[in-house]
């Protein structure tokens, strides 16, 4: 059962503490997991509280943006909960939605486990794929100055957490680090169906720019 009054309060703090925020990483980023948490979690059993709360804080105080410093987010999350009252359960949960959420290069075991993480993980995953992915991809790149592509730099599969994190290769080689092998880290059967045609449509889109790119197209 969901808490409409602590669902709406959540959402004008986070629009209020993401309103200056990176394209890319910002309330619009927020709103689309939030609507992807709610359609996963539809076909999941789970405390629909708990994820929703956690898609909404789940990027409240990304780590890329405060010095790599992964204790800031859940900080923030924890403070605004408990100002609201929540109870202890709660606010632990998403706190491990919070600190188990990201990517970190894909070679990074989970510490916690539970549904509700599964569904906004996968929402936040499709965020990152897709027509919108490629947008944030580039949107990205372009905050930080990278290069689009440069086919003498070959992508880098097999990142440390801190390498990912330091990463700064063309925004095409974050394709192949990242966005490509999202597909097959799914957890629930709704994310790897919405996953696989975002997939497809990055593929086309790949084979667009290399064609273009070389001046074939």
């Amino acid at each position: 059962m969901t808490n409409p009054d602590l669902i709406n309060k959540t959402i004008l703090f986070v629009k209020e503490e993401l309103k200056n925020a990176e394209g890319g990483h910002d309330w619009f980023h927020i709103e689309r997991v939030f609507k992807n948490t709610v359609l996963i979690a539809s076909t999941e059993t789970c405390d629909s509280t708990v994820a929703q709360l956690g898609a909404l804080l789940h990027d409240i105080a990304d780590s890329k943006f405060h010095d790599g410093d992964e204790t800031v987010g859940p900080r923030v999350a924890r403070k605004f909960l408990e100002s609201e009252h929540v109870d202890e359960e709660i606010i632990m949960h998403v706190v491990q939605i919070i600190e188990n959420i990201s990517y970190k290069g894909g070679n990074v075991e989970r510490k916690f486990s539970s549904i509700e993480l599964d569904v906004v993980q996968d929402a936040d995953r499709l965020d990152a794929i897709g027509a919108i992915g490629i947008a944030r991809a580039f949107n990205y790149g372009g905050f930080k100055n990278r290069a689009l592509y440069d086919p003498e730099i070959s992508p880098n599969t097999s990142m440390t957490k801190d390498e990912y994190k330091k990463n700064d290769a063309p925004t095409i080689n974050h394709f192949y680090e990242k966005l490509l092998l999202l597909k097959d880290k799914m957890n629930t059967e709704t994310g790897k169906k919405i996953a696989q045609e975002r997939h497809q449509y990055m593929e086309g889109f790949l084979a667009q720019f290399y064609a273009e790119w070389e001046g074939e197209k």
